[in-house]
């Protein structure tokens, strides 16, 4: 029989999330930290984005991926956090049991709290069910991305990107600096999903168009894809007719969407979000099985690196303070008008809360309320919002609400 190793805190991922909750975790009194990766190396998908732009809001300077990595494996380090590579968790318990298998054997280990921090995985081909041929060519944006940074592996000549999410913006400034011609970035919606500097940096500075409201119908190629037809998009969802459009190309690029990692989530028993696919959480981070909290990536999709460190802080600050108790009678929050969905979707009585949400569309001059209880307790205008950015509030003090629901609004002033 395996002895049980035991840990205060255990965080699954060792992405950026996963380093940063360690770094405060260490920092916030537990005595034993370790960071489970499965990759060969920490750092998670940064290590792969060699462009700069990470690090403006935490460390106030320009970092490309690696480099940001590198500052918290570094933190990582001097606060004495242990940090296993190469490892896959098979297995975690609702009373905090977790069965990892490393190249040394199976590990079983009992840790008083738990950080989920698996981050997230693009969606395919075969998720928005594009119809066509099978043939070579077509990646998602993140495997691009690996192939050309990693592997150094020239894939294509003529491209076209389908998704304006900010990773297919990127490569579409990398594909074209390694003289890959751009033919053009489509978008199914009738906005850009991805954030208004990379359209700038990536997009308008290289002079690659992007279609809106546009999007591929199928894919042509035998061994190795030739083209592609596309058509407009209604605002019904069906393709309008008349639309079509052809294009020769040899690469397709997919950047239409992430999806959290949440399948150990769902094995030990935590409830899930139907809109984020992530942790349902309080302002603690924990999710709905006590002792265990989710942050990053695996709990909804960032659009900033900055963001994700800081809110994995949180989770690693509570994770390492975290007892056994029944929790207080939490209030509900729920997405009001025009908001998507806004995390934490419980807050405690009698603290404070930064609550973080995503409009449902462009929009301008709106206003952003909080109101419980018919009462508004947050109030502010903003000029522009859109759904590639996300927003967050600080919440005053809320004391039991009597089962009232905190509801957060976004409407035309």
């Amino acid at each position: 029989m395996k002895t049980m190793e035991k840990y205060d805190v255990v965080v699954i991922g060792g992405g950026p999330a996963g380093l940063a909750a360690a770094v405060s975790a260490r920092k916030n009194g537990a005595e034993s930290v370790l960071v489970i990766e499965r990759d060969p190396y920490m750092g998670g998908v940064l290590n792969q984005c060699v462009h700069d732009g990470f690090g403006l809001q935490y460390f106030g300077k320009s970092l490309t991926g690696p480099e940001y990595a590198a500052l918290f494996l570094k933190k990582a380090g001097e606060t004495g956090a242990e940090l296993l590579c190469d490892a896959m968790v098979t297995g975690l318990s609702p009373d905090r049991v977790i069965t990892v298998v490393t190249n040394q054997g199976v590990r079983v280990i009992k840790a008083r709290a738990v950080v989920l921090a698996m981050g997230c995985r693009e969606r395919t081909r075969g998720a928005i069910s594009i119809p066509g041929t099978r043939p070579a060519g077509v990646f998602t944006a993140g495997v691009a991305q690996y192939l050309m940074n990693f592997r150094n592996i020239r894939i294509g000549s003529e491209a076209v990107i389908l998704g304006s999410g900010d990773i297919g913006l990127i490569m579409a400034r990398r594909l074209t600096l390694e003289g890959i011609h751009v033919q053009c970035v489509l978008e199914k919606m009738p906005y850009c999903n991805g954030l208004p500097r990379n359209v700038v940096q990536c997009l308008d500075d290289f002079g690659i168009p992007m279609y809106l409201s546009e999007t591929v119908t199928d894919i042509i190629g035998k061994k190795h894809i030739e083209k592609v037809y596309t058509a407009k998009v209604g605002a019904d969802g069906t393709f309008i007719e008349g639309t079509g459009r052809e294009f020769n190309c040899d690469l397709l690029l997919l950047s239409v969407g992430l999806i959290p990692e949440n399948e150990l989530s769902e094995s030990c028993g935590i409830a899930l979000s139907p809109v984020t696919n992530g942790a349902v959480v309080n302002n603690h981070l924990e999710t709905s099985v006590s002792g265990i909290f989710a942050c990053g990536n695996a709990l909804h999709v960032h659009d900033l690196v900055d963001g994700v460190s800081e809110e994995a802080e949180n989770a690693g600050k509570w994770a390492a303070r975290y007892e056994e108790k029944a929790e207080s009678e939490a209030i509900e929050v729920k997405a009001g008008e025009g908001v998507r969905y806004v995390l934490p979707q419980r807050i405690l009585p009698d603290t404070k809360s930064v609550l973080r949400f995503r409009v449902k569309e462009p929009a301008r001059n709106v206003r952003v309320t909080a109101r419980i209880g018919g009462q508004t307790i947050y109030e502010r205008k903003e000029r522009s919002v859109c759904p590639s950015v996300m927003l967050s509030l600080e919440t005053p003090v809320i004391a039991d609400s009597g089962n009232e629901t905190l509801e957060v609004r976004v409407s035309s002033n």
